[in-house]
């Protein structure tokens, strides 16, 4: 329970702009370009899979940072597990967790419909829609959760 508390009430704005932050995001990026090649061709490395992994997660995240801008006025960071400040969201306040669920769950949504855009943008010529589809939404969900779990050992241990 408190694994969970603790994540939510801890702004990841302070974590994102100090060298850690940076390397986090670095190797969860590598870890979806390489899951994507893994899953297209069955091979480590593929220089046109790894750009197109990595120009779909940055621009995703500088969506993600504009949207949130604009909605809000602020800058609200999401990645890969919401860390927000409790001056933003008071966790026990079952509405206020459950709009933070909904952003979340929004946020995750549309980060994984932008990377899926540029992949297919990218990769079309040389790989199957469906399989672009299928080695993005794996590559997504394997990198969230591995993300969610290491930013929750990181703060707890």
């Amino acid at each position: 329970m408190i694994s969970i508390v603790v994540p939510l009430n801890v702004s990841f704005g302070i974590l994102a702009f100090l060298p850690m932050g940076w390397l986090f995001m670095a190797f969860i990026i590598f870890c979806e370009a390489f899951l994507m090649s893994k899953y297209l061709i069955d091979r480590r490395f593929n220089k046109r899979i790894y750009l197109s992994a990595t120009a779909a997660n940055v621009i995703s995240g500088a969506v993600g940072i504009v949207t949130t801008m604009a909605i809000n006025g602020g800058w609200w960071l999401v990645v890969w597990f919401p860390w927000v400040s409790s001056n933003e969201v008071n966790v026990g306040d079952p509405r206020q967790l459950l709009s933070l669920a909904v952003y979340y769950l929004t946020a995750l949504i549309l980060s994984v419909l932008i990377e899926l855009g540029i992949n297919f943008m990218i990769l079309r010529r040389r790989y199957r829609s469906m399989r672009i589809l299928i080695a993005t939404l794996r590559a997504n969900a394997f990198s969230y959760i591995l993300g969610a779990l290491l930013i929750i050992i990181l703060i707890c241990f």
